[in-house]
């Protein structure tokens, strides 16, 4: 993966783009998964919507088969936080799970001790100033309303980069728990049989790490400019997910941060393009995995469907 540094016009463009939806970000990109109990905060309870009335299961599940039309595996788009009760397996999901040899996941160990160390180690830096005023002043109160909504203080990101800060502060519009995710939940269903990463916690947290400290204050102050909307959002997202709304998804791919065509390609497309060829490299064992990422993953001309695809493999949606 490439380190992202702008340049002056870029961070220009950056500024503008993240204001939307950065809290969404997080959501799909697996962020609010890795943050959990990587802070050394107590993890602080999240608006549980009740889903008695929630709509019929179908998130994006692909069969891949080969030229030959033998299955290779199975490709699941996931959530990485959801409300409890959540009812989101289907009798697909629940086959592949059973025929699959193994599973293959972003992050092996969300909220490990591992992962917590490299958190803490990319996040902190001696002489950060304070965070307040590394954003607008006009933003500072709102800032200071975001961190009590979070069960924290600004007192408590004195050494903390503000990319952190800004990961750290929009799970206090998270409309789930991560103990919930999607990917915990599979990692669970697969004790026992092998489970590989294709990233891993280090990974993951550098792409935000290798920002430039410009575009990590407009990250910011975009999750700032989310409080108050953003539980809305990120519960727009989960229905999209949970009913396999793969045009509300892809949309949803091309707004905040991802609007900006470089940092699309640092965030979302490289890591497709590496995660294409390592997978290809796995399908021709002829072991055929389950592979469960972030759905934001999935859609799209430059989503793994479409690069497995372009690789000779066919990816046959399952109802």
């Amino acid at each position: 993966m490439r380190a992202f540094v702008a340049s002056g016009a870029a961070r220009s463009r950056v500024g503008e783009a993240l204001r939307p939806r950065a809290a969404a970000l997080a959501l799909w990109l697996g962020a609010g998964a890795l943050l959990s109990g990587c802070t050394g905060e107590p993890a602080q309870p999240t608006e549980q919507a009740p889903p008695a009335s929630q709509p019929s299961s179908s998130p994006i599940l692909h069969e891949i088969t080969d030229p030959e039309g033998r299955i290779q595996g199975w490709l699941l788009g996931t959530i990485h936080a959801l409300p409890d009760g959540t009812l989101w397996r289907t009798g697909a999901i629940d086959r592949a799970i059973d025929k699959a040899d193994y599973l293959i996941v972003e992050i092996a160990d969300p909220g490990s001790a591992a992962a917590r160390a490299a958190f803490l180690e990319l996040s902190a830096s001696a002489g950060l100033p304070p965070l307040a005023q590394r954003i607008a002043p006009p933003l500072r109160g709102e800032l200071s309303e975001l961190a009590s909504a979070a069960g924290t203080s600004l007192a408590a990101f004195g050494s903390t980069e503000t990319w952190a800060a800004a990961l750290i502060l929009a799970q206090a519009m998270r409309t789930g728990d991560p103990a919930n995710g999607v990917d915990r939940a599979l990692i669970a269903q697969f004790s026992g049989r092998d489970i590989r990463e294709l990233e891993g916690a280090r990974a993951q947290l550098r792409i935000f790490d290798s920002l430039a400290e410009e575009d990590q204050r407009a990250l910011l102050e975009s999750v700032i400019g989310d409080f108050g909307d953003g539980i809305d959002q990120a519960g727009e997202l989960r229905t999209a997910w949970l009913t396999g709304n793969a045009a509300r998804i892809e949309a949803a791919t091309r707004t905040g941060m991802l609007a900006d065509p470089e940092l699309r390609e640092a965030i979302l497309i490289a890591r497709n393009r590496a995660w294409a060829a390592r997978l290809d490299a796995l399908l021709a064992r002829g072991e055929p995995p389950l592979i469960a990422v972030g759905a934001a993953h999935l859609v799209g001309p430059d989503g793994l469907p479409a690069l497995l695809e372009a690789r000779g493999y066919t990816l046959r949606p399952q109802p």
